[in-house]
């Protein structure tokens, strides 16, 4: 390839504020795969956020850019899946596969969307040092009148709108909004953008730990909430803690630990056919590799409050939960799904329709 930005590009990040900033440029905060897209006439290459190559997860991506996107170009967006009308992260994370003939089925069955949201360079020209505004307005252009898969993200400069965003998009798979100054230069792996995420707590089920990788210290708690047959299903994990906290919570959680499995709710994790019918720590998984999934069961009676921003699919937290402080008022039977604050709907086509 012979473009004006070379690869590899890390892109531009954002860092998590409490609320949306004003006069400034307002987006969608998109659930997906970040990925710089660069094409050079007939060859296209998709890099993630650490700079590994993307292209061969998603040739319905590639064939439809060629189509779409300008001959030479660079772009920075998201790629994501859409199931019925909502965003799906679990069908995106499925395409990290080995075989190729797994990844063709499932580009014909759960094809992906690029959602463009930056301009990096077109044709010979570096846009790296041109403001934001102008960049949008040239990525306006370069994408008019394209069509799916490929679509341009919507922008308003209009605060009061980027507030109505946030709280209907959710209802959509999207998890908050991103604020950028409009004179922002695009710096690659630095956190000069703004992301204003939704946050929630909830009251979960201690059930387990995993160790930390460096001793023998808690490294996350293994948390549950009762599903609406009274089966207690693994919902994520809470990890950031200070290091003289994780000895503690060895010590804290000992009259509660198990000498074995048997008799937990998750006893059967290690059997790969139940994770079939419920969620387990444990789980296989082509993002783990050869990382220790074993764990440490405990008595499920002990309750905690964290703080979450997204579940996925309504199951599971969608990133680490945060830790907030035990809740000793709270049984275990009481923790379940019917806590949690259920977001409206939102058509997600209506986000995506184009636009003028």
């Amino acid at each position: 390839m012979d473009l004006p930005v070379k690869r590899p590009v890390l892109p531009m990040l954002a860092k998590l504020v409490a609320k949306i900033p004003p006069g400034m440029h307002y987006e969608a905060k998109w659930d997906g795969f970040r990925a710089i897209v660069f094409r050079d006439g007939d060859e296209i290459e998709l890099d993630s956020r650490t700079g590994k190559p993307l292209t061969r997860y998603f040739p319905e991506l590639v064939e439809a850019m060629r189509e779409r996107l300008p001959e030479r170009c660079v772009m920075d967006g998201e790629i994501v899946i859409a199931l019925g009308d909502h965003l799906d992260f679990d069908a995106l994370t499925e395409r990290i596969h080995p075989a190729q003939s797994r990844v063709r089925t499932l580009a014909e069955r759960t094809p992906a969307s690029f959602v463009a949201f930056d301009l990096l360079a077109i044709d010979d020209e570096s846009l790296l040092d041109t403001g934001l505004a102008e960049r949008r307005e040239r990525l306006v252009r370069a994408l008019s009148g394209v069509t799916a898969p490929v679509h341009l993200a919507p922008a308003t400069t209009d605060i009061e709108i980027a507030q109505r965003w946030f709280e209907e998009y959710e209802g959509a798979g999207l998890d908050g909004v991103i604020a950028k100054p409009l004179d922002l230069r695009y710096r690659p792996d630095e956190r000069l953008m703004f992301k204003i995420k939704h946050e929630r707590t909830a009251d979960c089920v201690v059930a387990g730990y995993r160790f930390h990788k460096s001793g023998p210290v808690v490294g996350s708690l293994l948390l549950g909430l009762y599903d609406g047959q009274g089966a207690l299903q693994h919902v994520g994990v809470s990890a950031a803690f200070p290091m003289k906290q994780r000895a503690q919570l060895v010590e804290e959680l000992e009259p509660l630990r198990m000498d074995s499995p048997e008799g937990h709710p998750w006893a059967a994790w290690a059997d790969e056919a139940a994770h079939e019918t419920a969620r387990l720590p444990g789980a296989p998984s082509r993002w783990s590799g050869k990382k220790d999934l074993s764990w440490v069961p405990l008595r499920p009676e002990r309750v905690c409050e964290v703080a979450y921003d997204h579940m996925e699919a309504g199951a599971r937290f969608r990133h680490t939960a945060r830790f907030r402080r035990w809740r000793p008022d709270r049984t275990p039977e009481s923790c379940t799904y019917a806590q949690l604050e259920e977001p409206v709907r939102y058509e997600l086509s209506e986000i995506l329709k184009p636009r003028s």
